[in-house]
């Protein structure tokens, strides 16, 4: 038998699972910048209020940053600029998450939708048409992204001719919670791993490997390791090449520079040899560029692509290699998108 949830339970369900804590709040700074009055806003209903401030210094900050950024670094960053009402710090009975951050998400489902912005595990991308949208200011940005989707919502429409507004509605908030939602679980994921020493990050890079079917004659002891922290092969023997030859780094806050990359280049063998770098956190583009133009294969792994493989080779890891970062799977009802 099945019953239908509402979002409010869907989060005190994941607060039961993960552990989650309410996202952490800024106090406004005498110093910051304060940005709550915008050309046109007074004219707005609380709530897209809420959201036209919200939405624009979630931009800013992307501009900001490069164009990339993890959301829920985004949402820790806002209220630095922001300084937000008692309703909009005020816990949102819907689902259960802090008023502007619901609708944060809510709206940020808008300029996806627009163009404006992409979304790629946990982390938000700015367009170059989001950043040209930004000069529309943050009002005629928000309603230009509300315009958009209803014009994507109306193609839909008439494959469906069932769907109405509340529907919608309905839709994009049980979206927008679950998008929170899946930010905390991958927050709680970040958190176990940031809790590992570089050892144990290395034995999770090890038992990795394993479950996508290589065997690992070699991972490096404490103590000087010569550059090569592991070595993976195709078959038992090492007969069938090419083997890997593997560097680790446990450097969650940091991005390895294009230098630790030479240096594993370096280390390989013109015939028989592949690299992997795998880090906890993230590589520069200077990095990335060397590893695609390399003469050698070398193959990079962040952090966040890292947590996406231990997912996805999960069910194939031993019950011991499981302990190491155990993972609990749950279902929730998608779109037809």
């Amino acid at each position: 038998m099945f019953r239908t949830v509402s979002n409010q339970h869907l989060h005190t369900l994941a607060c039961k699972i993960f552990g989650c804590v309410y996202p952490f709040r800024h106090p406004p700074s005498p110093s910051k910048q304060i940005m709550n009055t915008y050309e046109g806003i007074e004219s707005l209903s609380p709530s897209r209020s809420c959201a036209v401030k919200s939405i624009y210094a979630a931009l800013e900050i992307l501009k900001e940053e490069g164009g990339e950024l993890r959301s829920r670094e985004i949402v820790n960053r806002i209220p630095e600029r922001i300084e937000f009402t008692d309703w909009e710090n005020h816990i949102y009975g819907k689902t259960g998450y802090i008023r502007w951050q619901s609708m944060l998400h809510f709206f940020s489902i808008d300029l996806v939708k627009a163009g404006y912005l992409r979304k790629l595990k946990g982390v938000w991308y700015l367009t170059e048409e989001g950043e040209e949208a930004m000069s529309l200011g943050p009002v005629a940005l928000l309603k230009s992204a509300t315009d958009k989707y209803k014009e994507w919502n109306k193609k839909r429409e008439t494959k469906d001719s069932e769907v109405d507004e509340e529907d919608i509605d309905d839709e994009k908030e049980q979206k927008a919670t679950i998008e929170q939602l899946e930010e905390s679980a991958i927050d709680g994921i970040r958190n176990h791993i940031r809790s590992k020493n570089p050892y144990e990050f290395q034995d999770l890079v090890a038992a990795l490997l394993c479950a996508m079917g290589y065997f690992i004659p070699f991972v490096s002891p404490k103590g000087k390791d010569g550059g090569i922290d592991i070595i993976a092969f195709q078959d038992p023997l090492g007969a069938n090449t090419p083997r890997i030859k593997v560097q680790v780094k446990h450097r969650m806050d940091a991005s390895i520079a294009v230098d630790d990359i030479r240096s594993l280049t370096g280390l390989l063998n013109k015939d028989g040899d592949i690299g992997l770098f795998v880090t906890s956190g993230r590589f520069t583009s200077e990095s990335e560029r060397f590893s695609r133009d390399s003469h050698v294969h070398v193959k990079l792994i962040d952090g966040d692509t890292f947590i996406g493989m231990w997912k996805e080779f999960y069910p194939k890891l031993s019950d011991t290699e499981k302990i190491l970062l155990p993972l609990h799977s749950i279902y929730f009802l998608g779109t037809n998108e």
